[in-house]
């Protein structure tokens, strides 16, 4: 008899860290569905984002490849998709699977739905190259409330909340989560599914629902964890953490707990959202038969260290969330935790094995269904004065900031929150002169430049200016603009 195809339900959010769940240790997160998936069945702890931002997280995501082979390691906006790679939903359409997307896909141009039958697109906002409306946008329209989807004033690069401004219902998570159950009751009974819900949050803007935040009124928050070496000048500091320190004015507590209050009630929320899709395949009667993974394209550093968003290859940036809940007669052992490193290129030879499909010969990621240790994982990010570069194995992670040639050395293992940095201690310099061997292995491109005679030299030591980075077009964020404020539309 012909084993049945399973169902495959894979869910991301945008800027969650594997810190921020409660089955991970964090008792000032309410994380509670999440918690129960995990406990029944994998969590792996050691999950990184290779390059921690969201376009180049999210094609390795969907196309099972790192940024060396899809080609965007500086996040390329106007970037396609390579043409001779198939995506995650293209193969499961290969095999005979209906596939549907709701949510973030952050893919250019915007309405290529990379080989889903159909995608409900959310692009927070940004409309690049004649797309005028996403369907969330054209949602709100129908409903009376055009042009106010950004009305709350909050940025969704800034970490300054209130609550949502409209009912519930009209909420992004809240939207995303009633389309994708009209997917699963709406199914083509007769073929399997791939069903990918990308939430947007909890990425800023941080609007939750009122409700949301009174679970928090009452927390007494702890203050970020900052490394003492996070105190040395900023004349000796490397530009790139400069550049990132000094996007935000949040070296305060108060600042520090109403972004933490808002942030985690917005996980808060996705994670109660989540049982209606849960249930709606419990009730559809499928949920036995389905796969499902929840993940992130990268973290959020949320003010340990003294930094906000992502960027940098610190642990709260690379280290994303990652459980597993394989179907009922899945072999994998689980209620475990598997402390492998992961990344997000394993995302779809994982998916398409549990599935009982062949993985493409292309995928350069493994199945977590096998049997094997990955010794490093490499990460990188930008071709600017940005650039940085990371090895990171299970206890140690060496930083590399090309301008200044700028090492930073951290026991991962025994100092989670790096708070020492010990690349200049004399008994550590063995295992750094290791990790830099292996970092000059992985470089490529205009990085070989980095290298003569075999050692890292990088490039000129280069100081922060606020006022020059600020008029410097080449830059992510420009200041004036409220750090790419949106308006009424």
């Amino acid at each position: 008899m012909k084993t049945k195809k399973k169902h495959v339900l894979l869910i991301t959010v945008d800027q969650w860290s594997a810190n921020y769940l409660g089955c991970a240790g964090n008792e000032e997160i309410l994380t509670p569905s999440l918690d129960e998936l995990a406990r029944y069945g994998i969590r792996y702890p050691n999950a990184v984002s290779n390059t921690p931002v969201c376009i180049p997280a999210r094609r390795e995501l969907m196309l099972g490849v790192g940024s060396r082979t899809h080609g965007d390691r500086k996040f390329n906006e106007l970037l396609p998709l390579p043409q001779d790679i198939p995506s995650m939903a293209q193969v499961f359409r290969n095999n005979g699977y209906q596939a549907y997307c709701v949510g973030k896909l952050h893919v250019f141009p915007q309405r290529d739905r990379i080989g889903f039958d159909d995608v409900l697109l959310h692009e927070e906002g940004r409309h690049k190259e004649g797309m005028a409306q996403d369907d969330y946008e054209r949602f709100l329209s129908r409903s009376g409330y055009a042009g106010l989807e950004m009305g709350h004033g909050m940025c969704n690069n800034n970490y300054f909340s209130r609550p949502f401004h409209l009912p519930e219902e009209y909420n992004v998570t809240n939207w995303a989560v009633k389309n994708m159950c009209e997917y699963i009751i709406r199914r083509d009974t007769t073929k399997p599914a791939f069903w990918y819900l990308s939430f947007a949050a909890p990425h800023p803007p941080l609007v939750p629902p009122k409700d949301y935040l009174d679970f928090y009124e009452n927390m007494e928050f702890s203050e970020p964890k900052c490394g003492e070496w996070t105190n040395q000048s900023s004349d000796v500091l490397p530009y790139a953490y400069n550049y990132y320190r000094n996007l935000y004015n949040m070296d305060n507590k108060t600042a520090s707990d109403i972004a933490k209050k808002a942030y985690y009630a917005s996980c808060t929320y996705i994670d109660h959202q989540l049982r209606l899709v849960i249930g709606t395949l419990r009730e559809q009667g499928i949920l036995d038969d389905t796969v499902i993974l929840f993940t992130a394209d990268h973290g959020e550093m949320l003010g340990s260290n003294h930094l906000y968003g992502k960027f940098l290859m610190y642990e709260n940036s690379v280290k994303i969330p990652f459980i597993l809940s394989p179907a009922s007669d899945s072999k994998m052992q689980c209620s475990r935790i598997d402390e492998r490193l992961v990344e997000l290129k394993d995302v779809m030879p994982t998916l398409l094995t549990l599935a009982g499909l062949e993985v493409p010969d292309y995928v350069e990621g493994r199945s977590l269904t096998e049997e094997w240790e990955r010794e490093y994982s490499y990460g990188e990010l930008w071709e600017d004065d940005r650039a940085t570069r990371m090895i990171l194995t299970k206890e140690w992670k060496l930083i590399y900031y090309c301008t200044g040639n700028i090492f930073q050395l951290f026991n991962v293992k025994n100092d989670p929150y790096e708070l020492f940095d010990l690349s200049e201690k004399e008994e550590y310099q063995e295992i750094k002169a290791q990790l830099i061997e292996k970092l000059i292995d992985n470089l490529y491109g205009q990085d070989l430049e980095l290298i003569k005679d075999g050692r890292l030299v990088g490039l000129p030591f280069k100081k922060y200016d606020f006022n020059a980075s600020l008029a410097d077009g080449n830059k992510l964020f420009q200041g004036r603009d409220m750090l790419l404020q949106r308006g009424l539309r």
